[in-house]
């Protein structure tokens, strides 16, 4: 069955006339006329009964305007509500995080956003791959410093860098020295360029541990193993208070968190929500407020 055929013919039996339904939808008559003759045709039924001056409903052009009337209705509300999003955001929503974010924020993200939209279920996945969002079906994906991609789109949403920080009783190493080191992998360079006051300035280290989380190698600085290269939002509050002292912000590009997602256009309102939801969670997007919402 034509649906658009089926919509012209409920919309003449609504206005009891092919003149009232054209004038109603400034369409032509001969239009609506013709196509609710196709109509009939198409069901081998005569619905209509065309007077010089009114239209009557056959006893079947009846039933079939009572249900199609109450069904086009809902499919006219139904699209509205998916384009819409509704009054609510709702149904599943699947994101990946990288592992850092994850461990640090994103549970409290997480749990905040259900709290506020209840009907939208949520599944976060922790991956510090580059995800196929089409292939593995993630509406958004949160990555750091991610390369172009011409199918995706996003924004940056928080920015962090790297500092060298170590406990305040460990010996800052001279220019012949070396000082002991956490890394993140035991192939690590042995020299770390930091930004001080006076410029760039090397730092040679000898690398005592490797650890492959950034939670686990800001622990083992607190301890005093050796000096770290931390993100400055994981370490701050231990700068402010003294338990951590900084050698240096790292010389190199800063730490990007974006969220990407497929395309600006059409976005889902459940998209749209968690969008907004970071942007009121971090509104400047800096390594301070990430600092605060994480001691939280």
């Amino acid at each position: 069955m034509d649906l658009l055929a089926l919509a012209d013919f409920v919309l003449v039996a609504r206005h009891g006339g092919f003149g009232r339904a054209a004038r109603a939808a400034t369409r032509p008559k001969a239009t609506l006329s013709r196509r609710v003759a196709e109509l009939e045709a198409g069901l081998g039924l005569r619905l209509v009964e065309r007077g010089a001056r009114a239209l009557k409903l056959t006893e079947e052009g009846r039933a079939l305007y009572e249900r199609a009337g109450h069904l086009l209705t809902e499919l006219d509300e139904t699209a509205a509500a998916i384009a819409s999003g509704g009054q609510r955001p709702r149904g599943k929503l699947r994101i990946s995080a990288p592992l850092l974010f994850s461990q640090t924020a994103m549970g409290k993200i997480a749990a905040g956003f259900a709290l506020k939209y209840p009907e939208v279920r949520l599944e976060v996945s922790t991956d510090d791959r580059a995800v196929d969002m089409i292939e593995e079906g993630f509406d958004l994906v949160i990555r750091v410093n991610p390369d172009p991609d011409e199918t995706l789109v996003g924004r940056a949403f928080l920015h962090d860098r790297l500092v060298v920080a170590a406990s305040p009783g460990l010996a800052r190493p001279t220019a012949n020295t070396t000082a002991p080191a956490v890394v993140r992998s035991a192939s690590d360079r042995l020299t770390w360029q930091v930004m001080t006051a006076t410029g760039p300035t090397p730092i040679m280290i000898d690398p005592v541990l490797a650890l492959t989380s950034l939670l686990m190698v800001r622990d083992a600085v607190r301890a005093g193993v050796g000096a770290g290269r931390l993100p400055l939002s994981l370490v701050s509050h231990d700068l402010a208070d003294g338990t951590l002292v900084e050698w240096g912000e790292v010389d190199g590009p800063d730490i990007v968190l974006w969220t990407l997602y497929p395309s600006k256009r059409l976005l889902s309102a459940r998209v749209s929500a968690f969008l907004n939801y970071l942007k009121e969670a971090f509104p400047m997007g800096t390594p301070d407020e990430l600092a605060a919402y994480i001691s939280k």
